[in-house]
This record gives C-alpha cells, structure tokens and sequence, in this order.
C-alpha cells in the first residue's frame, strides 16, 4: 500500500499509484469526507468536463427537416 509522509506544515505529496487511481493532476482538488464509521475517505473533488458529456438533454428547438419539408407540401396544397 502506497504511503506518505506529512511534512511540519501539514503536507503531502500523494503517490503517483493514488493519483492515477483518483484520476486527478496538478490542479485539481482532493476532498476528504469522513464515514459514519470513522473513516477519512479521499474523493477527486474536480470533475473533468467531459466525463459529463451527455449527462444534459438538449433542449428541442424548432422543427426537423422533416417537419419543414411537411410544412412546405402543405403549403403548397394549400394554394
């Protein structure tokens, strides 16, 4: 199991095995949540954006082509 040792000011440096496991680079954020248990828990607290690629629904606008396509016919059965 990877270690680390605390530094006077109450640093760190995370193992390259813990980082590459959390997923997380320079920069990014680490979130330490304790369980009910009493447990300290690290988490990546930064998301990379495009791990939220297709989470949003997009919002429906306008007509397809299809729909213009009937819309015009229709017009011009109309007239």
């Amino acid at each position: 199991m990877p270690a680390a040792t605390l530094t006077s000011k109450g640093q760190i440096t995370v193992p390259k095995e813990i980082r590459d496991a959390l997923g997380v680079s320079p920069g990014d954020k680490l979130v330490f949540r304790r369980t009910e248990s009493g447990q300290i828990v690290v988490e990546a607290g930064t998301i990379d954006f495009r791990s939220l690629a297709g989470m949003l629904r997009p919002k429906k606008r306008g007509a397809t082509l299809e729909q213009i396509e009937e819309a015009i016919r229709e017009g011009w059965a109309g007239k």
